[in-house]
């Protein structure tokens, strides 16, 4: 090694000049130093060998200083830590479903029956297809039914005025097809909606075959801005 050379190197020129031969070990940066430069016999100088005393006593300061460091029992530390603030999570959130919309066919029965009131008896004894619908009152509604002992909306009001020779179909969409539209009606026209018909018999009456359940009756007028029609014979 380089190291080993400069030392026997530096030996050889003490020897020479007389003086007496200090060896010194190198280490760290003084011996990088030694080894970079790669010195021979010839550049050895005073200050050459300055450099490897001055290493010599930073290896005494290191020895000085090695070993094991202790703290003593009464010893105080101090723990720093950081601040965190810490949030409770929110509350759920909890939406509601939408309410499903009512069909036309299920909100035929929203209306109560009405009782043979002064106003039952003045239409019945008003208009000849009042009291005709008025007979059936009490029959139950069936589904595709267009005689007594069971009818639909379009079925019941359709046998109605086919006692007076009107053939009316039985659908109730269809009906908005058939006759005149009318603004003021009268006990008798037809009261027609989405999904339903029946008959006007006054001021919010009608008598109509419901739905499911229910049975032919006079009520109250339950739809929304109904279509008002009037056939004749």
């Amino acid at each position: 090694m380089k190291y080993g050379y400069m030392r026997a190197k530096t030996r050889a020129v003490a020897a020479a000049a007389g003086a007496a031969l200090v060896v010194v070990p190198l280490t760290g940066a003084a011996a990088a130093a030694l080894v970079a430069q790669d010195l021979t016999v010839d550049s050895v100088t005073p200050d050459t060998l300055a450099i490897e005393t001055q290493a010599d006593a930073a290896s005494a300061d290191l020895a000085a200083v090695s070993g094991t460091v202790t703290a003593s029992d009464d010893a105080e530390f101090e723990l720093h830590t950081p601040d965190i603030d810490v949030e409770a999570d929110p509350e759920p959130v909890v939406v509601a479903p939408a309410p499903a919309a009512n069909t036309s066919r299920s909100s035929s029965s929203g209306a109560r029956p009405v009782a043979q009131t002064s106003n039952v008896k003045a239409a019945i004894s008003g208009s000849a297809i009042i009291a005709e619908a008025a007979k059936h009152v009490g029959d139950p509604y069936v589904s595709g039914g267009s005689a007594p002992g069971g009818f639909d909306c379009s079925g019941f009001t359709s046998y109605v005025f086919a006692q007076f020779g009107i053939s009316l179909p039985h659908s109730s969409g269809a009906y908005y097809n058939v006759g005149t539209r009318v603004s003021s009606p009268q006990a008798g026209d037809i009261i027609v909606s989405p999904g339903h018909v029946g008959i006007y018999a006054g001021p919010n009456l009608q008598i109509d075959a419901p739905t499911h359940g229910k049975t032919i009756q006079f009520r109250g007028i339950w739809q929304s801005n109904p279509t008002y029609v009037r056939v004749t014979g």
